[in-house]
């Protein structure tokens, strides 16, 4: 059986978007990976859901979401094509 990935909080610096998760484990991951995100305010980021579960991030005031998954899996590569 398939364990979530579930987060517990988000937080971020001037390069990254890290999440922690429920095992107490930190993603992080570039910003510039995520435009939308990248171009909001820190008001508008710090307004953030989990959803699905805990396995999502929902950031209602740009109308993103973001899989917590998609984190640990994704490459440079993907985000670049």
């Amino acid at each position: 059986m398939k364990t979530l990935v579930r987060g517990k909080s988000v937080h971020f610096d001037d390069r990254y978007l890290h999440v922690e998760l429920e095992d107490e484990r930190i993603i992080s991951t570039p910003i510039s990976w995520y435009k939308e995100l990248q171009s909001a305010s820190l008001f508008q980021l710090g307004r953030y859901n989990f959803i699905c579960q805990g396995t999502g991030i929902e950031w209602p005031d740009i109308d993103y979401h973001l899989s917590i998954e998609s984190m640990l899996f994704s490459s440079v590569a993907e985000k670049a094509a």
